[in-house]
């Protein structure tokens, strides 16, 4: 364990503040392209209790496709490997919401973490759930240790005014069977869950299970919960380091060597199995939907720590 992991997060929060400028925020999205450029957060979570943050760290933010992360989780606990008849594994090597691969696969998305992949998992989660949304805040507020977690009904509304290719490839996998409930009602849900906030400092304490066998680890001095089976854990995390970065996934995985789960709010969250959580957030993206300086700050902390090598 790094004895100066604060000075090494100062370190990496000042080196990160060059890059400024080099990417855009998503303006794709009318809310999420009003957010100020430069900021930068950075909030690591140990599995032995400890907790370090720099920058704007406690800053919420839109989490965008990090819920992507805990839907799929969600999914995986309530259907097991009957989830794996209406998504696949495998990397999509396309952008997050190409609608290509649809069509020469039969309506089954490649991965849980692209859009089409994802709108299953909330089609599968709204035959489930009257209130997708609650539960899903439900789940998040229990893993954050925050009561007070919400989504923000002025993006997701900017979201699905402008869903409209999201919504051609939820028909086009209803055509093909792989979609039960009706489009606009999952499209609702999933606009929902996109425009779910936290800051940096939430989302490590919230990812913390994976870091951890699938046991959560309460910050109000309750007994851990197996949120998750350690086994399930395991496949969650390799599924995140080989698709978690839409398109850029090889490319995170050579350079930074640990699962990861972007959105396009500009957060990344990258899991150490067995030391801990690393959240980042600066809403400048590069041309894959990624945060500029938070893959360079998370290439720059594996380099300075060594976690990822034990990771492989």
């Amino acid at each position: 364990m790094p004895r100066h992991l604060p000075a090494l997060l100062d370190q990496i929060h000042t080196e990160a503040q060059a890059l400024f400028g080099q990417g855009r925020v998503a303006d794709y999205i009318p809310a999420l392209g009003e957010v100020p450029p430069r900021q930068f957060g950075m909030a690591v979570a140990l599995c032995n209790g400890e907790t370090h943050a720099v920058g704007d760290a406690h800053t919420p933010f839109s989490l965008q496709s990090i819920t992507k992360l805990f839907t799929f989780v969600l999914a995986l606990k309530l259907v097991g490997d009957e989830l794996w008849q209406r998504v696949g594994r495998e990397p999509s090597g396309a952008a997050f919401n190409s609608i290509v691969q649809l069509e020469t696969e039969n309506g089954i998305p490649r991965n849980p973490f692209i859009n089409a992949g994802a709108l299953v998992i909330t089609d599968i989660l709204t035959t489930r759930y009257a209130h997708l949304d609650y539960a899903l805040l439900g789940a998040l507020r229990r893993l954050a240790d925050d009561p007070e977690l919400h989504w923000n009904a002025r993006i997701a509304k900017s979201e699905r005014d402008t869903a409209h290719r999201n919504m051609a490839m939820a028909y086009f996998m209803k055509s093909h069977g792989n979609f039960h409930n009706p489009p606009e009602l999952v499209l609702d849900n999933y606009c929902r869950q996109c425009a779910t906030e936290m800051s940096c400092s939430q989302l490590a304490q919230a990812t913390m299970f994976l870091a951890n066998k699938g046991r959560d680890q309460s910050l109000r001095g309750e007994p851990d919960e197996q949120f998750l089976s350690a086994d399930d854990t395991r496949r969650v995390n390799a599924l995140l380091l080989t698709c978690g970065a839409y398109d850029a996934a090889g490319d995170f995985a050579y350079r930074i060597g640990l699962p990861v789960k972007t959105g396009v709010g500009g957060g990344i969250v990258a899991i150490v199995p067995g030391v801990g959580t690393v959240a980042v957030w600066a809403p400048e993206l590069d041309a894959k939907g990624n945060s500029v300086l938070g893959a360079f700050a998370l290439e720059r902390l594996v380099q300075l720590t060594g976690w990822g090598h034990n990771t492989l």
